[in-house]
């Protein structure tokens, strides 16, 4: 063919779309390659096609732009003063699917791509979950092997009877050590603004030292505290103190009294 029967033919926007058979493929590029006309012909329909693209396509980062430019560089304008050309329009067409179908699929990667970085995220997770479960069971059954041991002796401590009948708290002491931890989930959930406090007493006279604030910083379990560092007891009291803890027991809000008796 001549040159402006490859050039009205629509054989190049196939050719640019890489949508022709080998041997047509050959063709064209022996008359691109032999044909200024035929070459500029190429490089408009490339830029036409890339602005296109633009228009019709959602926004995407440079690199993919970037390797759209590599498979399709140059592109031109249609020229309107020619008759109508059914074989140029047909290349045409096959032209803008194939850029439009090129898009659509680098969108769908793209989204790909952000599903797989939430599922990665969401995978990690679970991971620190996992972990997060796994170290919580190991300081539980450190816990219950400290509190079992025949270093501490257990006592059951009731609940004041004018204040909170139904309570109860767990005392675990070793008294070498002099360390003790008050399981307290026989308590009733302290209001907002309180919390509650440990006293170590001495009955005669009656002496109370704070053992601590019952707060996250001593938590060493749900609902488990350890305190460490107080004179010796007779006995334990627990009450209801403001946030900060008190000086001295508020005697009102005693929820807790409990002899510690030597074995």
């Amino acid at each position: 063919m001549s040159e402006q029967e490859i050039i009205e033919s629509g054989n190049l926007e196939l050719y640019v779309c890489g949508a022709l058979s080998e041997k047509e493929a050959n063709e064209v590029n022996t008359a691109v390659q032999s044909s200024k006309e035929v070459e500029k012909e190429v490089e408009e329909i490339e830029e036409t096609l890339l602005k296109l693209g633009e228009s019709v396509a959602p926004s995407l980062s440079s690199h993919i732009w970037n390797a759209i430019a590599t498979g399709i560089s140059g592109v031109r304008r249609m020229d309107t003063n020619r008759g109508t050309n059914w074989a140029a329009w047909t290349g045409w067409a096959a032209a803008i699917l194939c850029v439009v179908g090129l898009f659509f699929m680098m969108n769908q990667n793209n989204n790909l791509e952000e599903q797989l970085q939430i599922t990665t995220l969401e995978n990690e997770d679970l991971q620190q979950d996992l972990q997060d479960t796994e170290d919580r069971l190991v300081q539980t059954t450190t816990v219950l092997d400290i509190i079992r041991s025949k270093e501490y002796d257990a006592y059951t401590l009731p609940g004041n009877q004018s204040v909170a009948p139904e309570a109860f708290a767990k005392l675990y002491y070793n008294r070498t050590e002099n360390v003790a931890y008050i399981d307290t989930k026989g308590l009733p959930t302290p209001p907002r603004g309180k919390v509650y406090q440990a006293w170590s007493l001495i009955v005669d006279p009656l002496t109370p030292t704070s053992m601590g604030v019952m707060q996250n910083g001593i938590e060493i379990e749900e609902g488990i505290y350890k305190f460490e560092g107080f004179p010796t007891p007779e006995a334990i009291g627990i009450t209801l103190e403001p946030e900060g803890g008190s000086e001295s027991p508020t005697l009102e809000q005693l929820y807790i009294l409990g002899p510690v008796t030597t074995p």
